[in-house]
């Protein structure tokens, strides 16, 4: 099942490809076209505060399906730095495009 891992130079080093794993479509289709080319995936995740775990729970199920290598989640605490409905309590989540402002 799957490939070979690639190689360098032909001296059958395997290399190894490092995913920025969101737990969303775009990374996790990233992953698995790493993987079906014979790469040693390794999946990193960023715990950023967000308001639900959703995302990280997603991440941690995709790579374990795909069979990554390692997974590392990296707490990134940017609700500290507020300004974003994704981290601060105190904003509503917008449910309406929103107008650009110059």
């Amino acid at each position: 099942m799957g490939r070979a891992a690639r190689t360098v130079n032909n001296n059958d080093t395997p290399l190894s490809a490092v995913v920025l794993l969101s737990g969303g479509l775009d990374s996790a289709t990233l992953l698995a076209i790493a993987k079906a080319q014979g790469y040693i995936c390794y999946a990193i995740s960023f715990d950023y505060g967000q308001r639900h775990a959703a995302e990280l729970q997603a991440a941690e199920k995709i790579a374990k399906f795909i069979g990554v290598k390692k997974h590392l989640i990296f707490s990134l605490p940017l609700d500290t730095k507020g300004g974003s409905a994704l981290t601060d309590l105190m904003l509503e989540v917008p449910t309406t495009p929103q107008d650009e402002k110059n």
